[in-house]
């Protein structure tokens, strides 16, 4: 599609792709776990499912692709490996995710890899350590491809965190990047970033560290633009597609998890990467700005 756009507009074209398949993703959370444990063979199919992208990309040599790179995998490295199933899986995410980065470097191609949020990693006991494992994960990605290299950092992915405009303290990204910058400066990585602003448009309700699921209070943000408040900041992006839902509030379901049926979740929703027409209407209407309506 970006090809025959470009083809008859004449405008060069950026895809922007989730990788979002890392074993044992989640961990820490039940709603979104995936289909891949590294129990049962996960490294190497984790491996073919790289080398797939690698190859599809392959065929679209002039086309830009921007890749977010595993969504809350480093806050869960950084925050919890006391949880069973993210200590016991740490060691080899990390490898994983160097082998991924190695892998996908292609002259068309950006990582930014996850940097989770201002709520989570933002905080001072978690912004150092944040630092510490993308590079840690880039250096073991430089040992199986010297020229490996990222080019920054992906934040607020499926969150709601403000830009420039959340008093609230550890729920403004513009905050949060301009922190975390020149710690991985200090170790080398001239790191820009992507935020999402998808879900951000309601800056106005009071956060929790729990109210991720299905936001009730949530509306469309900043649409996607080049234009940032800090030129550290390349883009701000949407990437968790406004109707799809973050987790079911079933409580008999198997992937259920407590958060979807808190007092700040919207519900009743059905499961994860569903279509959740409610919550989609519930974007529309507390948008800032604004969404005109096209008749």
């Amino acid at each position: 599609e970006a090809t025959l756009v470009e083809k008859l507009t004449g405008k060069k074209q950026v895809v922007e792709i989730q990788v979002y398949n890392l074993p044992d993703r989640d961990c820490s959370a039940k709603a979104s776990a995936g289909e891949l444990s590294y129990a049962d063979g996960g490294e190497k199919k984790y491996e073919k499912y790289i080398q797939g992208i690698v190859a599809q990309i392959k065929k679209y040599p002039n086309i830009r692709v921007v890749i977010g790179l595993e969504t809350d995998s480093i806050g869960n490295l950084v925050t919890n490996l006391s949880v069973p199933k993210c200590g016991n899986a740490a060691e080899a995410q990390k490898r994983s995710l160097a082998y991924a980065i190695a892998t996908l470097q292609l002259p068309n191609v950006a990582i930014y890899v996850d940097g989770a949020h201002a709520g989570w990693l933002g905080w001072p006991g978690n912004i150092g350590p944040t630092a510490d494992i993308i590079s840690e994960i880039l250096t073991k990605a430089k040992a199986i491809n010297p020229k490996a290299a990222i080019r920054g950092v992906a934040t607020n992915v499926s969150n709601y965190n403000g830009l420039g405009n959340q008093p609230q303290m550890g729920y403004d990204e513009l905050v949060y990047v301009r922190n975390l910058q020149p710690l991985l400066a200090a170790k080398g990585i001239d790191a820009h970033f992507i935020v999402d602003q998808g879900r951000s448009g309601n800056q106005n309700s009071t956060r929790s560290g729990g109210d991720w699921c299905n936001n009730k209070y949530a509306g469309f943000g900043t649409l996607p633009t080049t234009t940032t408040p800090d030129p550290i900041i390349d883009a701000i992006v949407w990437v968790k597609p406004g109707g799809e839902a973050d987790g079911t509030s079933d409580a008999t379901a198997a992937r259920y998890d407590e958060a979807c049926g808190s007092e700040t979740s919207l519900k009743p929703a059905p499961e994860a990467g569903t279509w959740f027409q409610a919550y989609f209407e519930q974007l529309l209407v507390n948008a800032n700005p604004k969404i005109p309506r096209i008749l």
